[in-house]
């Protein structure tokens, strides 16, 4: 089979170019409205204290992703494949009125692949590509929106997937449930983060928490019921297709159980 000076088969080829030319056609937005936490939205202190708190996680990305590459090849397909769909994925917005939009993050696919701090760094890249190409969120903001989406859902995704794991749950559906939860939670924190900002006159931080997170969920809850199923579909996808790679990385090895 012919390789590519990459080491990529002409399937895996395709497979990458397919993934370029959807995200080229469904990631380009009708109108500039804000995506994320919207340039200028959050204070400067605000700004500078949640890419502080980003920062550890950042660093320890770009080094395992640096050692993933180096030692396993293969994993490049599979993070592109990653990074594409959290860059297509959390492209697909539903406005709301808080200064932000709903849509899905697209983070639960790398953090069961690669971990955490991986996915922080596909996910902070995004976000800057978004926030100079797309006008969606902005650079100001860029600390704290990688937090949420980066850091906070991949946390809870990965929790429920191990926790999952040990239980010896149905493979499919520890995804599922772990995807979207994980997907909420994000909201949860982008919540927090406004509420935090912007207290309430009445009832302080509780009661502007309690609003974003109410204006949020109508469109967040079903959102997140649909990324666990794409997110399940996917990897069904790869396991019939892309077994090798997905063997690489150690994930057949580590989910056997259907």
């Amino acid at each position: 089979m012919n390789e590519s000076p990459l080491g990529l088969s002409k399937v895996e080829r395709r497979i990458v170019l397919s993934v370029i030319v959807f995200a080229a056609v469904f990631a380009v937005p009708g109108t500039a409205s804000a995506m994320h936490i919207m340039e200028g939205y959050l204070p400067l202190q605000y700004c500078i204290a949640w890419g502080v708190v980003f920062a550890p996680f950042l660093v320890i990305g770009i080094m395992r992703l640096r050692k993933l590459v180096e030692e396993n090849k293969r994993a490049l397909i599979l993070l592109a494949m990653s990074g594409s769909f959290i860059f297509v994925i959390s492209s697909l917005k539903i406005p709301s009125v808080t200064g932000s939009c709903s849509h899905m993050t697209g983070t639960g696919l790398s953090t069961i692949l690669f971990g955490v701090p991986v996915t922080s760094v596909l996910a902070v890249i995004v976000l800057l590509f978004q926030a100079i190409l797309l006008a969606h969120g902005g650079l100001t903001t860029l600390g704290a929106n990688a937090f949420s989406v980066g850091v906070a859902g991949p946390l809870l995704t990965l929790l429920l997937f191990t926790i999952g794991k040990k239980l010896k749950a149905n493979r499919l559906v520890n995804i599922f449930v772990a995807v979207s939860l994980g997907d909420l939670l994000t909201y949860c924190v982008t919540s927090f983060q406004f509420a935090l900002a912007y207290p309430s006159d009445v009832g302080g931080f509780e009661a502007s928490m309690a609003k974003f997170l109410a204006v949020f969920a109508p469109t967040q809850i079903p959102l997140a019921v649909i990324e666990g199923i794409l997110t399940v579909l996917i990897i069904m996808g790869m396991q019939k297709y892309a077994k090798r790679e997905l063997e690489a990385v150690s994930f057949m090895e580590a989910n056997q159980n259907e």
